[in-house]
């Protein structure tokens, strides 16, 4: 019976996704819906990002560890921060870079849950349409890839937000092509996902707010703030209340805290390649982890209180930290 639900939600999540992927601009953000299933109601969801290099760079080896604890855990679904694929996103719905850096490298039992992904700045320098199909869903039934939506889970919402489109330099600069298609016009596309993205944060009566995109905020990393983000998305984030912004893009581990506000800034960008040693300075009252090593994140999340953890690529815990909507606890 649980078998036969699991295939009809299946079903149902493929042909919701095939309509959502071909609207450039939908009228709200597509919504989907992946409610508890334990019996205490709790969540308990993977993070990675910035992974996909047929398993070199220690993916392999991260996708590994992610396997034991997601089996520990009993994981419900994975998180991917985006740059899913490089250096250049995919060719086509055939490329077998897809098989190669997803299918053949996240074996394990545990990690053949939902995965829900954005797309990063690499995946935009390949066919970015590839990435979207449903075609990748019927070859893998896990992958699930959009630009901008929610995953509804009740006790928390998350709200992914497609944020390559914001940066102005790629629209600058020559040295890379961008697949553009389903973006142009640009200010029409990024007033549009602010403006739903503002409304479905302010329609929530979720206990918890997330919201996922794959640019940093805040960070001491290699690629820093992202000042279109800062300027256009971070206040919307502050006005309805929402708690973890998680990104990827610097690959790293990080744990940036709000100064006056519960909102925490967490990158899980250590898929696969690293960058040794390229931090920069920042205040230690809001700095309260950073690691340039790969490794990937854990969120637990119940109604009262929800839960962050971060591994390495030998599947130790190096940082944790929990809250509930009255006190923040490191550990």
């Amino acid at each position: 019976m649980t078998a036969m639900k699991n295939k009809i939600h299946t079903t149902i999540l493929l042909v919701v996704y095939a309509v959502a992927a071909t609207v450039n601009v939908a009228a709200e953000l597509q919504r989907f819906e992946h409610l508890p299933t334990k019996a205490d109601g709790s969540l308990d969801i993977l993070v990675i990002g910035d992974w996909g290099r047929r398993g070199l760079y220690n993916q392999s080896h991260v996708a590994f560890q992610m396997g034991k604890v997601g089996e520990k855990m009993d994981v419900d679904f994975i998180l991917s921060t985006g740059d899913n694929f490089y250096d250049d996103g995919l060719i086509d719905v055939e490329d077998s870079l897809f098989d190669e850096s997803f299918t053949q490298i996240y074996t394990a039992t545990s990690l053949q849950k939902q995965w829900y992904s954005v797309l990063g700045n690499h995946d935009y320098r390949g066919n970015v349409l590839a990435q979207l199909s449903p075609v990748l869903s019927h070859k893998d039934s896990k992958w699930l890839c959009l630009r901008s939506f929610i995953v509804d889970s009740g006790i928390v919402e998350l709200f992914f937000v497609d944020t390559t489109p914001f940066q102005d330099k790629y629209f600058n600069q020559t040295k890379h092509t961008y697949d553009w298609r389903g973006v142009l016009p640009r200010e029409e596309y990024l007033s549009n996902v602010l403006k739903e993205v503002d409304t479905a944060l302010k329609e929530s009566s979720a206990t918890w707010k997330v919201v996922i995109g794959h640019h940093t905020i805040f960070s001491a990393g290699h690629h820093g703030n992202t000042q279109e983000l800062v300027d256009q998305l971070l206040p919307i984030l502050k006005a309805n209340d929402v708690d973890l912004y998680i990104n990827g893009h610097d690959h790293c581990l990080q744990h940036i805290s709000s100064k006056n506000g519960q909102l925490q800034f967490l990158t899980s960008g250590g898929g696969s390649k690293a960058w040794k040693g390229d931090v920069n300075q920042w205040d230690s009252n809001e700095m309260k982890f950073y690691y340039d090593g790969q490794g990937f994140m854990t969120l637990r999340v119940t109604v009262n209180e929800i839960g962050v953890a971060f591994y390495d690529v030998f599947g130790e815990i190096i940082h944790s930290w929990r809250t509930s909507k009255y006190t923040h606890m490191d550990s």
